[in-house]
């Protein structure tokens, strides 16, 4: 059709245009006989319908082939990659790391279920109101913050001079160059530090009236799924590694704490162990239950156990130590998450000399950590609290407000 009579045509979609006869149709346009004659040839010889459709098929199986590669190394291994927020470190640890990730050596990939509060909460979470005479009416529904319990009166100062309950410990836990292991192994000590001095401010803000003392919780003893040469399904930290962090913390007035996991080892054997860097008045202790295992039992497949006669030693040996080099009281962190992970907890007791903490351990929203620092804290209270609170798997993780709240007021708090 020519630009003419493109224009003789009505408009589209006018009344015209729809009761107008349809265009007188074009006839076909033809090869030229000589083209015709040379494409009939060319069928001639073609092969036939079934032998064409077998060679496409053959055709198609043969570029299949050749994208196909081989199988990736996690196909080969039977690997899978794992949450990254369920890792080893003490508490609720561990999880696969991804397969494409080399890990170091210290770093085991464990799994345990999530412990659970044996009995239900007790402290209430209403917002307290204030009643003033004849404005009771309009401040009723008014919330007012909760008074802060800076000084428990069943906490009075160390007459030894202990940090504690002066101070509120704040400390980053985990294994250095391990992000899996918690968030001191994400960072260099120097971006810790500084981190750690900003999230104390923030505390000190929430309870202007409590001083932050701030510091590193290093794992010294790693719990293994595998028995190591010794039997003892852990592997120990270098001592250049200790010795690296017991130097940074004197330097920058900041302090360490070394915590063991134990495995099959005893209490006794690797608290003596660790003698060289406890002598020094800012190095501390922290023991993890959890990784304590029986004869036959293994880390990661079932939940360990510590005996309040081992945690009484180790506040008697630390008692000793630090009144044999006069220094000032050591802490001693006990990790707790469940109720079994302390056998005869009753017995425990303050030892003069030594600062004992019940850490609340374990993962959870804001209302599963309350419900665990009751179980754990509250119902048995002994002498120190703390709790520890987890960057990745707390969703969402408690505030500094939300913590100096707690009953009793924690005077530790750890970063995983």
């Amino acid at each position: 059709m020519t630009d003419r009579d493109m224009e003789e045509r009505p408009k589209p979609f006018s009344s015209d245009w729809i009761s107008a006869p349809p265009p007188t149709p074009e006839p076909p346009r033809r090869l030229p006989p000589r083209a015709t004659r040379v494409l009939t040839s060319i069928g001639r010889r073609l092969p036939g319908e079934r032998v064409l459709s077998i060679l496409v098929v053959l055709v198609l199986v043969l570029v299949s082939l050749g994208f196909a590669g081989p199988g990736s190394d996690a196909h080969r291994s039977g690997a899978s990659g794992g949450d990254e927020g369920q890792q080893l470190a003490a508490a609720n640890l561990n999880g696969a790391t991804p397969p494409s990730t080399p890990q170091p050596t210290l770093a085991p990939t464990l799994a345990l279920a999530d412990a659970k509060p044996t009995t239900p909460p007790t402290i209430s979470t209403e917002p307290i109101t204030v009643k003033d005479g004849d404005a009771a009416a309009a401040t009723a529904s008014t919330p007012t913050a909760p008074k802060l319990r800076i000084k428990d009166p069943a906490k009075p100062d160390d007459p030894n001079g202990g940090l504690l309950p002066k101070y509120r410990i704040l400390t980053y836990y985990g294994f250095p160059g391990n992000e899996y292991m918690g968030i001191l192994g994400e960072y260099d000590p120097d971006q810790l530090l500084a981190k750690l001095q900003d999230e104390a401010k923030v505390y000190e803000d929430a309870d202007p009236s409590r001083p932050v003392k701030i510091g590193f919780e290093v794992i010294a003893s790693v719990a293994q799924k595998d028995p190591q040469e010794d039997g003892s399904y852990v592997a120990d930290a270098s001592t250049e590694l200790l010795d690296k962090y017991a130097k940074f913390a004197e330097e920058h007035g900041i302090l360490l704490f070394f915590d063991v996991q134990i495995g099959r080892r005893t209490v006794q054997d690797e608290v003596k162990g660790l003698e060289p860097w406890l002598d020094k008045p800012y190095v501390h202790l922290a023991l993890d239950p959890e990784f304590m295992m029986r004869p036959g039992e293994i880390p990661g497949e079932e939940i360990g156990q510590i005996d309040a006669s081992d945690i009484t030693w180790t506040q008697n040996y630390l008692a000793k130590l630090s009144k044999d080099k006069g220094i000032p009281p050591k802490v001693l962190v006990v990790h707790q998450f469940h109720y079994t992970m302390i056998e005869n907890k009753d017995k425990l007791a303050p030892v003069d000399g030594v600062q004992l903490v019940i850490d609340s351990d374990g993962w959870g929203t804001p209302d599963q950590k309350r419900d665990t620092y009751n179980v754990v804290n509250t119902q048995q209270p002994i002498q120190y609290d703390g709790i520890k609170l987890f960057y990745r798997q707390d969703v969402p993780m408690m505030t500094p407000a939300d913590v100096v709240k707690l009953d009793p007021v924690p005077d530790v708090v750890i970063y995983q």
